[in-house]
């Protein structure tokens, strides 16, 4: 297979679309992440080359996904596996947190966030 030429003017744009329509559980991890727990500085929908991470903390090459239902359906969890490799061949490291962990205990979330960047 042929390599895709990576165009990053379109993955600025469509995180920056990102940004503005982020689901609640991304949202409301935002507002906690925001506020840099620990002196940790978090982005939201940041791109990394080919993909756009849901957040990105850059001291700790650390990459946070908030995986809703929709990460068990279909083609979706072959492109999760896809994307998870390329991202630590890269040397960055990822954290998969389920949508309803976000909803349901948010300081759990942040916490587990916090034990990843400082391991």
């Amino acid at each position: 297979m042929a390599p895709r030429i990576f165009d990053k003017n379109r993955s600025v744009v469509r995180a920056r679309e990102l940004r503005r329509t982020m689901s609640l559980p991304k949202g409301l991890l935002w507002k906690a992440l925001r506020a840099r727990p620990d002196g940790f500085k978090f982005r939201r929908q940041h791109p990394l080359a080919p993909y756009i991470a849901d957040f990105y903390c850059p001291s700790a090459r650390r990459v946070v996904e908030v995986d809703g239902e929709s990460h068990s359906m279909a083609e979706r969890p072959a492109h999760d596996m896809r994307r998870d490799e390329w991202l630590r061949e890269e040397g960055l490291r990822i954290l998969r947190i389920p949508a309803s962990v976000v909803m349901g205990d948010m300081q759990s979330a942040v916490d587990a966030i916090l034990v990843a960047c400082r391991g």
